[in-house]
């Protein structure tokens, strides 16, 4: 056995409950907020030293905040849908009463005077926030301290890799992370969890990190898909300071989830740019996987001009990085990653028709996708090129993820898929714009029978 990969001491029973039924004992009194975040704690100082998934955390702060809770629960006012549960927040994500650094060291000890919407939302749920998870410089690609649960000498992927490898640990139930490629996806994938991003738009951002606002999405991570939708459900909303965001009504995740689809779903198997260069582990997998849907799905090919998403992305991404980035690279280049500052200066050079010819690409590759998506109900495709690369300098390859990032549309990666080294493999649903809940409910249809 690799000499990476230690027994860890089994976590508390608590802890390995979904987050949905942790919430249900919650609710009912059956256990204690107190007695859960003391199980988080007991796990955290277990296994912390070895994968390092927190940026910020004081033990004493989440007691007070489950303390609190628990005196409500027992006044017989109204408690909320979260009420309870330990929730780790990415550290590009705004909060008051703590520290928040964007895994930057100009940011170090930044203390903002406002919680963001997202924190605002966990809060008025009822949630215990547990602390700040790692993540990669400025949301970017130059890797966190932080390791994979299943073996440390492999990355937990990036950018939101304290969040999925806290949850993945079992340090805490749900997390919540960003994506701008690949960044909630890919680790939920390497590091054996469910990672859920929304449809573009559905959870506002007012309190995070600017990186590439055309394409930062705020998504989740969780054991499995309602625990995803659980959480997800509280923080989908309207600001009228975040512009991609509108007033309508809110999806219902969960409930839909639970419920039973009309009939077993159809999904459509494809194999997006990148294929041929994936792991062989991956290759196989996929193939027994059609071999066990059968007549549920059908292989598709994507026509010649999505070979060309993932360039318009990566224009967009890096145009706008120079644009919201520039006080870093200006103030003090010499103390970023090589990986950020190399990006902010490519995204100096980009011409503005080039940027805004990639922008027009989005609606013209969604275009494509409808038609997909009138014979199937999700795209079912890879979540990572195979298991977690062994090199803890990079955090892998988001080449299957940007497309979707870019065309806006709620995607889900399920850990149902092992490679022969014994590491994780996700399989990754995409929905149509606005169909998040539907696309929980097939996700939790594939889960369930699969998983199983």
């Amino acid at each position: 056995m690799d000499d990476s990969r230690t027994a860890a001491a089994a976590p508390d029973p608590i802890l390995t409950l979904g987050a949905v039924a942790l919430r249900d004992r919650l609710a009912a009194g059956e256990v204690s907020a107190v007695s859960v975040v003391r199980a988080c704690l007991a796990q955290i100082a277990n296994r912390e030293p070895e994968i390092q998934a927190w940026a910020w955390l004081d033990g004493d702060h989440a007691l007070q905040q489950a303390e609190r809770l628990d005196a409500l629960r027992k006044s017989g006012r109204p408690i909320g849908p979260l009420h309870g549960l330990p929730v780790g927040v990415k550290d590009i994500i705004d909060t008051a009463d703590m520290p928040t650094a964007n895994g930057a060291a100009l940011d170090e000890g930044r203390q903002p005077q406002e919680d963001s919407f997202v924190v605002e939302r966990l809060k008025s749920a009822g949630a215990v926030i547990m602390g700040k998870t790692v993540t990669t410089e400025l949301a970017y690609m130059h890797p966190g301290k932080t390791r994979n649960p299943h073996d440390t000498a492999h990355t937990p992927g990036g950018s939101s890799q304290g969040s999925a490898a806290a949850v993945a640990a079992a340090m805490v139930p749900l997390a919540v992370g960003t994506q701008t490629a690949g960044s909630i996806i890919r680790p939920a994938a390497f590091c054996g969890v469910t990672g859920f991003k929304p449809t573009f738009g559905s959870i506002p951002r007012r309190g995070v990190l600017a990186q590439a606002p055309s394409l930062d999405t705020v998504g989740v991570f969780a054991r499995g898909p309602q625990d995803a939708a659980l959480l997800a459900d509280s923080l989908y909303g309207y600001d009228a300071a975040d512009t991609a965001t509108r007033p309508i009504p809110m999806p219902r995740l969960l409930r839909t989830a639970q419920g039973n689809p009309p009939a077993p779903p159809v999904f459509a198997m494809i194999r997006p740019p990148g294929w041929d260069d994936a792991d062989p582990d991956l290759h196989a997998a996929f193939d027994e996987l059609a071999e066990t849907l059968g007549e549920r799905a059908f292989t598709f090919t994507l026509p010649a001009p999505f070979d060309g998403a993932e360039t318009a992305r990566s224009r967009i991404q890096l145009a706008e990085m120079a644009r919201c980035l520039h006080a870093y690279a200006n103030e003090a280049p010499d103390r970023l990653g090589p990986e950020t500052r190399t990006a902010i200066e490519r995204g100096n050079t980009i011409l503005a028709r080039d940027y805004l010819s990639a922008l027009d690409w989005r609606e013209v590759l969604y275009s494509g996708l409808e038609q997909i998506f009138e014979r199937c109900n999700a795209i079912l495709c890879p979540a990572a090129p195979g298991p977690a690369p062994r090199d803890l300098s990079t955090t892998g390859d988001p080449v299957f993820n940007g497309l979707w990032t870019f065309c806006g549309t709620p995607s889900v990666t399920l850990p149902l898929l092992t490679a022969q080294n014994g590491l994780p493999m996700g399989v990754q649903l995409v929905g149509p714009r606005g169909e998040d809940a539907r696309l929980m409910r097939t996700a939790t249809w594939l889960f369930d029978w699969i998983g199983a």
